[in-house]
């Protein structure tokens, strides 16, 4: 039997084979990016499920199979070009928080005018690329003022990445040199925090502080396959190195039971 899935117009409820399903609500300030505000009595909080997938449709289903065992998900490249700006105001309509991952990388102006459009969204997390450079990593900053909650978060090397590729892009150096590097240009800018692998997460704290957000994609459960990436660590891993928040894709949305595997990660995170 076909599954037809309709966001209603409410905070809090959408329909699944037209049955209402009521979403959780999302506590005030808990996207705050100083990690001893994250509420560590509930992973929930820690966790942001990536809806790496080509329709809204797809999208939520995960959401509705997955249920309220996350409050966090990303829309990166894939879902938002698909559907467009749309299927973020569902998400945000229904009480999820929205981590927009587009990775601005662009003229200041340009960065800053899609800061701004995204703000008017809802959304509560988004990324811009660090290598953009102070000036255009400002800009952006100044645009997310209009939504004080609003984080954005500065990409440092992508995990898919390794030193033998930053070489052939001519970066010099380890590529915990460089994360730490891009990662205290961000945050002298007034990013929030940085986006960087949890094999980084540790030096990062070591060198420069407590006071900002962490958010490591690339996590995997023990046993789960790496797929792309190269920089892979597990959700209890990505903790105890640092990280504040984990993203988690293809092993919760292309897993038998999403809830399950939800639930299991979890429980990796609270340890």
């Amino acid at each position: 039997m076909p599954i037809t899935i309709h966001w209603r117009n409410s905070r809090r409820d959408f329909t699944l084979a037209g049955r209402p399903i009521t979403l959780p609500s999302i506590p005030n300030g808990s996207a705050s990016y100083r990690a001893d505000h994250l509420r560590h009595d509930d992973p929930r909080q820690r966790l942001i499920v990536a809806l790496d997938v080509s329709s809204a449709a797809a999208a939520q289903k995960i959401v509705a199979t997955v249920g309220d065992s996350a409050l966090t998900y990303k829309v990166g490249m894939q879902l938002y070009t698909a559907e467009g700006p749309q299927v973020v105001r569902g998400l945000v309509a229904s009480g999820r928080r929205v981590f927009l991952d587009l990775k601005y990388h662009d003229i200041s102006n340009t960065v800053g005018a899609a800061v701004s459009e995204a703000a008017k969204l809802g959304v509560s997390m988004l990324t811009v690329h660090s290598s953009g450079g102070g000036k255009m990593l400002r800009a952006a900053v100044e645009a997310a003022k209009t939504r004080p909650e609003l984080m954005v978060l500065a990409v440092t090397v992508l995990t898919s990445m390794d030193g033998n590729d930053l070489e052939q892009i001519g970066i010099q150096g380890t590529v915990k040199d460089a994360v730490v590097r891009l990662a205290s240009m961000a945050l002298a800018s007034g990013c929030q925090g940085v986006v960087a692998s949890a094999r980084e997460a540790s030096a990062l704290r070591s060198k420069l502080g407590s006071d900002f957000a962490i958010v490591t994609p690339g996590v995997r459960s023990a046993g789960s396959s790496v797929a792309d990436q190269v920089r892979v660590v597990t959700p209890a891993e990505a903790m105890a190195a640092g990280a504040s928040y984990i993203v988690v894709g293809r092993p919760i949305t292309e897993a038998a039971d999403p809830a399950a595997e939800t639930r299991a990660i979890l429980s990796e995170i609270g340890g």
